[in-house]
């Protein structure tokens, strides 16, 4: 059984001791600033969940929004993308309460799978003894998969030379013009965080490629679609 790890708010060192948890903003400016430092990820600020009517909105204002919360403010975020610590802390200085944004398709892509099907995946590889970069997971239960870069481009093709046809399986990448929203970044509309099932540690700092994972991922990703069929049936 698989538990989600603690989140890079407190530190990529699980063995150190509890300590009282920090306010939201500095966990948000931290975490950024670790992924900047020790991993060498750029990133940059997103909107953040503003309190309303004994609820949360997303701070766009929009009363329809996709990723409350976890989103781009602005439409040229890729080039306010910073890999410098001390932008990092400039940016999130203005806004403490913004939400996490990692680019894509720079450092890493990411395979994106549903929850259950990578959950299923991560015993296979477990047991296949897969060497895995770090690996999330969003409350709208979708599971990224961190990988070299690349991975977007090529994995239609990959897909097909496992036998299997890429839409009929509920398999995605994210990488070049795209990004994902990293931990302890909340989003409104579907109860909680993004949070770590595998965090960034030393361990795990050179990323697989894809192919090394796809195999598991398809099959899992299979094994849902089928599982899925059976129940309508």
């Amino acid at each position: 059984m698989f538990i989600v790890e603690n989140t890079i708010e407190g530190s990529f060192d699980l063995a150190e001791p509890t300590r009282i948890p920090a306010p939201r903003g500095t966990q948000l400016l931290d975490s950024a600033v670790r992924y900047v430092e020790e991993r060498h990820w750029e990133v940059f600020p997103g909107t953040w969940l503003e309190p309303v009517e004994g609820g949360e909105r997303c701070s766009c204002g929009a009363s329809v929004c996709d990723a409350p919360g976890a989103h781009a403010v602005r439409s040229d975020w890729s080039s306010q993308a910073t890999g410098s610590p001390s932008a990092v802390r400039r940016l999130w200085g203005r806004q403490p309460k913004a939400s996490v944004l990692l680019p894509t398709g720079r450092t890493f892509d990411a395979l994106e799978v549903p929850e259950s099907a990578g959950f299923l995946a991560l015993a296979r590889m477990e047991r296949m003894r897969t060497a895995l970069g770090p690996v999330m997971c969003g409350p709208d239960r979708r599971m990224l998969f961190l990988v070299l870069p690349g991975a977007a481009a090529k994995l239609p093709e990959l897909v097909r030379r496992l036998g299997r046809m890429p839409g009929a399986l509920d398999l995605a990448a994210r990488g070049d013009g795209q990004y994902v929203a990293a931990p302890p970044t909340r989003v409104g509309g579907r109860g909680g965080a993004v949070q770590w099932v595998r965090s960034p540690t030393p361990v795990n700092r050179w990323l697989p490629d894809a192919e090394e994972l796809l195999s598991a991922l398809a099959y899992a990703c299979g094994r849902e679609a089928a599982d899925g069929r059976s129940r309508r049936s």
